[in-house]
């Protein structure tokens, strides 16, 4: 073993495995008068700010990091609370997506990505469309657990405790 714990002839394919998976975060914000933020894709599908967690990147950053690349909105990572991770399989790949929430955030929403989103509106609980991107609408099922499922019915949710 060298002085870091690790073994210096460790495998090439353990050190660094092809991917399998992808990592990533949904973030629904929620305004004031507890309305969500949603993007109109090009597909005729609506979802929330997010994409993928960079390495060395925790959720929450990551998902800070997103909304203001996305939306031109900021929160700071302390203020985003992971309430969950869904776990899919779509298209052959794993998908991980940590399904978030925060309120307060600063500014005005803006289209960043335009070959992405066409716009961005908000919406109350009771008014979020039916065509929702799938990892989104999973998201919504943790923030509003009351409501209605809307995500896939072969995705596994994986609730995060809180406290001790």
């Amino acid at each position: 073993m060298n002085t870091t714990g690790h073994d210096a002839a460790e495998r090439p394919e353990r050190a660094r495995p092809t991917p399998h998976s992808l990592t990533g975060v949904g973030i629904a914000v929620l305004d004031a008068s507890g309305r969500v933020l949603l993007g109109l894709g090009h597909d005729g599908r609506w979802e929330l700010p997010g994409g993928k967690v960079d390495p060395g990147e925790s959720f929450e950053t990551a998902a800070a990091r997103e909304l203001a690349e996305e939306t031109g909105l900021s929160v700071p990572a302390t203020a985003v609370r992971v309430l969950a991770v869904v776990v899919d399989g779509s298209r052959g790949l794993t998908r991980v997506t940590a399904a978030a929430v925060a309120e307060g955030a600063t500014g005005t929403p803006v289209v960043t990505e335009p070959d992405k989103i066409a716009r961005w509106e908000w919406f109350p609980r009771d008014a979020v469309p039916s065509a929702l991107f799938g990892p989104s609408a999973s998201v919504l099922d943790h923030v509003w657990p009351e409501a209605v499922a809307r995500g896939a019915a072969e995705t596994y949710h994986y609730p995060v405790r809180t406290g001790g």
